[in-house]
Formats: C-alpha cells, structure tokens, sequence
C-alpha cells in the first residue's frame, strides 16, 4: 500500500490581533522649586549669628540656611519644651496635668512668665529630665541649661524644627491631647510677644508661636528667637528663626521677622 505524506498544517491568518491603544499619561507635575534667595539675603543681614529651619507641611518640602551647626542660646523659647517634656512625663505615668500645673503652664507660655518657667523645670527634673525627654523627641544637638539657667539651654534651628514637629504633627511621642493642649497655649499669646514667625503668615492666617529674647550679661548683646507654626495660602508652616550677638531687641525682633517673611514666601 502506497504511503502517503503527512499533510501540512493549515496555515494560520497573518493579519495581527489588534492590541488595546493605552490610555494617556499625564505628565510628571513639576517639582516645586524652593526659591532661598531672599532667606540667604535676610539672614546676611545679621550683624551677629543667624539661622532658620522650616517644613511646609502640606508639601512636604524643607529647607535649612544660615549658621546651621551654631549652637544658639534658647532664651524663651525653651518653655515649650519644658512644657512638653513634663506631658510626655504625665503620659508615662499614665496621669494628667494638675489645676497648679495648668496654671504655670499657661503663664509660662501665653505670659512668658520666668517664675512659672522655673518650677515646671524643677517638676521635670531640671536639666537631667528635659535632656531625657529631648532624645526621645529627637533633638540630638539640644543641651538643656545646667544649675537651674534653663533660658542658656543650647541648641540649633534644625533641632527647634524637630521639636516643632513633636508639637504640630501626629509623628510625635506626644498624644493628641498633649498636642493640642501646646498648640492652644501657642495661639493664645500675649499680643506684645505675637511678633516673629508670625510674619510669615498671610492676611488673617492663624499662628502659633514661641519668642524668646534675652540681653547677654557679658556682652549686652541679645539673643532674639522665634518658633511656630504658620498658615499659608493653604499651606501649614513650621519654622524656627533663630539669632544672637545682636545689638538690639528691635534689631534681632526684625532679623526674625524678614528671615520669616522670605520663609513664606520661598514656600510660595
């Protein structure tokens, strides 16, 4: 019987499948451009030391200009970390602020009373308890004053951001209430002590805010800080001014309020 040869395959249809068009991308948005300028020129406008540290919170963008690594004296500004060095010992503990400590706490900040200051130091430990409390809250170049001088507590604006950051934002060691309780003492001010990074807010935006300032007994020249937080065009702010071996109250007052004013608007 004659073989046969096996047949061939039929032969499939060359016409390709049509593939799905895919849908068009969007371009990347742009990055935002932090224009520093301004900062750079207000800081040079020092006639002693000078830096600030700032977020934009709802950006996320940061920056960090002048005398970074310069270990400023806190003067007033400390209180807040007085203040949050003694909730984060209530939370420890599991307790609540007493109606005493309440009291000093809200002279402390809103009055910026030194005798109120003193006693919640000496409740926290002084200076042993608010450089505990300062490695868990991340301040590491933050060194709190010795033999009772809490106003010569040392430290940087990028430790002062950190610091901001406990206090306005939920990566904290500070529970919501502790938080809130801060920012409320903060917005609710003396109007003579509202000056600073308030600057940076726009018309009828609301701040929160720390000043410190103090003379220097062996030079005359001043310390001038300033520490909040700053609504913006929408954008929440945080930025921590701070200046020494200035010539005068007004002056560094000034110096703060420039560098807070190129803060926002670099943030813009």
């Amino acid at each position: 019987m004659p073989r046969h040869s096996p047949s061939a395959p039929p032969t499939r249809s060359a016409t390709p499948t049509p593939r799905p068009t895919p849908p068009p991308t969007s371009a990347p948005a742009p990055t935002p451009t932090l224009h520093t300028d301004g900062i750079d020129a207000a800081l040079a406008s020092a006639d002693g030391n000078a830096a600030v540290a700032a977020v934009d919170l709802t950006t996320g963008l940061s920056l960090d200009r002048g005398d970074t690594g310069h270990a400023f004296v806190t003067a007033s500004i400390v209180k807040v970390d007085i203040l949050a060095t003694l909730l984060l010992q209530h939370q420890d503990n599991g307790t609540s602020l007493d109606s005493d400590e309440r009291a000093l706490a809200r002279q402390m900040i809103e009055n910026s009373d030194n005798d109120a200051a003193t006693s919640l130091f000496d409740a926290v430990g002084g200076a042993s308890g608010v450089d505990a409390a300062n490695q868990r809250f991340g301040l590491n170049d933050t060194s709190a004053g010795t033999g009772g001088y809490w106003g010569l507590t040392t430290t940087t604006a990028r430790d002062q951001l950190t610091l901001l950051r406990q206090v306005f934002t939920s990566h904290s060691h500070l529970d919501r209430g502790s938080r809130e309780y801060l920012d409320s003492l903060m917005s609710s001010v003396e109007p003579d002590q509202a000056w600073g990074v308030s600057a940076a807010a726009d018309d009828g935006g609301s701040f929160a805010l720390k000043n410190g300032w103090l003379p220097r007994s062996a030079t005359g020249l001043w310390v001038i800080n300033s520490i909040g937080e700053v609504h913006r065009d929408g954008h929440t702010l945080l930025i921590a001014a701070l200046s020494d071996d200035i010539q005068s109250m007004d002056g560094g007052v000034g110096l703060v309020q420039r560098v807070a004013t190129a803060v926002g608007s670099a943030f813009d």
